[in-house]
């Protein structure tokens, strides 16, 4: 009996953000639905992340409505996952429980099946709340580990801490530190556990290892999800599956690879020469590739890469023999543990197909595509592109001395950004933590949740103001006004979804929100204007027929 592997496909949520800025409309969203739902996808990744933010910022629509109308399209054939962040929900500052419970259910409520849970600091109390949440409401928890690396220090860097009494810690994300994670979620009801590699670090050699390690220790389902940034994506799903990953997730060709999860396609064919079953239909896979190929042309002013890849069409597929022996030569040097050579052979697959290259400043700075794009973006905003250099070297010397937080949002911007002030303030004559954010404080001062090491006391004192921790604190967090529109004389938001989406997203809601009610208004005012015309012109009608009635009958008598 063939061993199954299931694929998440993550291409209308994960794929379109990483690809086109989450650009897609529901127009664009609904013309791929009747295809997926033949396809037989164990689970599609639909909402979370930018989705419901850019639903309503650029296209003026309803994230809860794209949500339902996904779910009804799809009728059951296949579960629907999104993304939560915990204690943080989609915003920068930890939100109460009434809140998350709300925003959870209603999810739950209106489409999601599986619901990921993960915290950029990977404090497993930031999710414990949610957890119960998603299991009390009947979705499934899809707990996930953010994956991270160590800063990468030089021989000199570390003799220098030593000589000053101040030694750089060793290795802290080991292949045990996201074992015991992993653990720690499946005690506390997680239903799937995934590795969350959201800046494609985790190479091949760490894959072999960590899947091994988890597939030995826990017991729930284990997913792989990454990108392809820096050139590792294709590798270390390879390696996952050859090592025992229940679930991969993958992104269908067009939108796939760069920035974006692996593409589906290449990952079936290593699976038919393994002899595994995915059970996704290949025509309905064809069909919804070539839909995509057409929505990327429409919204090429968001390609962030302007490049399609060659098509491939699972169902008819041909490919020179060189490079259908370049899968084979995989799968060997993963068989045994050659994994630079793994590493070489998926990226000239991937080159054959047109995909992108590794990016090598994300590679050897080992930071998310997003952050390095945004210290970029910064820097050039001020003017002061010329640092960018000193930047990177500087980002491990913040990242450490704030606990060393994984890069994912929000914490990757927040040490970003920091990075960008710290550089920029030394380069005016000004002491290097002189110019702080407000994020970067938060964080220090105990505001996200635990991180994963000690912040020194006394650099506390420095950034904060005193040397204490002081925990998040949510008693005195106070709910966005929601005043009444006076020229219309109904609530910014009057139901409790609308109220959640000015809780989470206050600024682009109360706009969405306001531009909807007066379009509703209008609409309502246009179909009362047409109504009483209609009625006008029914009755003119009527008086006309009374008339001529009338005059007939008078004709009637005059003749007799």
């Amino acid at each position: 009996m063939k061993r199954k592997l299931l694929i998440r496909d993550l291409t209308l949520r994960d794929g379109q953000q990483s690809q086109l800025a989450t650009r897609m409309n529901q127009n664009q969203v609904d013309r791929t639905l009747p295809f997926y739902r033949d396809a037989n996808f164990w689970a599609l990744e639909v909402w979370g992340g930018a989705v419901p933010d850019s639903t309503m910022r650029y296209l003026g629509e309803n994230p809860w409505e794209r949500l339902g109308k996904i779910k009804a399209a799809l009728d059951g054939t296949t579960l629907l996952t999104a993304l939560s962040r915990g204690r943080n929900l989609f915003g920068y500052n930890p939100y109460p429980e009434e809140t998350i419970e709300g925003f959870n259910r209603n999810a739950l409520e209106t489409g999601v099946d599986i619901m990921r849970i993960f915290d950029a600091l990977n404090d497993i109390d930031n999710m414990k709340s949610t957890i119960e949440i998603v299991r009390k409401n009947g979705g499934q928890t899809d707990c996930a580990v953010c994956y991270t690396t160590d800063p990468q220090f030089t021989f000199w860097q570390r003799v220098k801490g030593a000589l000053s009494g101040k030694p750089l810690p060793k290795a802290v994300f080991t292949v045990e530190y996201f074992v015991k994670k992993a653990l720690e979620l499946e005690a506390l009801g997680a239903n799937i556990i995934t590795m969350k590699d959201m800046a494609g670090l985790i190479q091949p050699h760490v894959a072999g290892e960590l899947y091994r390690e988890l597939k030995k220790r826990v017991k729930v389902p284990v997913n792989h999800h990454s990108h392809c940034t820096p050139g590792y994506g294709l590798g270390s799903a390879l390696v996952a599956v050859m090592n025992g990953a229940d679930i991969v997730d993958t992104v269908i060709m067009n939108f796939a690879g760069g920035p974006a999860a692996p593409a589906f396609e290449l990952l079936q064919i290593f699976c038919d020469k393994l002899d595994i079953d995915t059970g996704v239909n290949l025509e309905a896979v064809a069909k919804i590739n070539r839909e995509l190929k057409g929505i990327r042309e429409e919204l090429s002013a968001f390609d962030k890469s302007g490049k399609l890849p060659k098509p491939l069409d699972l169902t008819t597929y041909k490919i020179p023999a060189e490079v259908d022996e370049l899968f084979d030569r995989a799968i060997e040097a993963g068989e045994k543990e050659r994994y630079a050579d793994v590493v070489r052979l998926t990226q000239g697959i991937e080159a054959y197909f047109d995909f992108p290259g590794p990016n090598e400043i994300v590679k050897e700075a080992q930071i998310p595509g997003g952050m390095y794009s945004n210290m970029v973006a910064q820097l050039e905003t001020m003017g002061m592109s010329e640092l960018y250099d000193e930047v990177l070297r500087n980002v491990p010397r913040v990242r450490l001395d704030s606990g060393l937080p994984p890069l994912v949002t929000p914490t990757s911007q927040i040490v970003g950004v920091q990075a960008v002030n710290s550089v920029v303030g030394k380069a005016q004559g000004k002491e290097f933590y002189d110019m702080t954010s407000a994020q970067f404080v938060s964080l220090v001062r105990g505001g996200y949740g635990k991180t994963p090491i000690p912040i020194d006391p006394k650099f506390r004192e420095m950034i904060t103001g005193s040397p204490e921790e002081v925990p998040y604190d949510t008693s005195g967090y106070e709910k966005p006004e929601n005043p009444v529109i006076e020229d219309l004389g109904v609530q910014l938001a009057e139901d409790e979804k609308e109220m959640l989406l000015l809780e989470l997203f206050p600024s682009v809601a109360a706009k969405y929100l306001e531009t909807v009610k007066h379009a509703k208004f209008d609409a309502e005012q246009s179909a009362i204007s047409d109504q009483e015309d209609r009625e006008r012109a029914e009755e003119f009608a009527r008086l006309l027929n009374g008339i001529e009635g009338n005059y007939q009958l008078a004709h009637e008598v005059y003749s007799h």
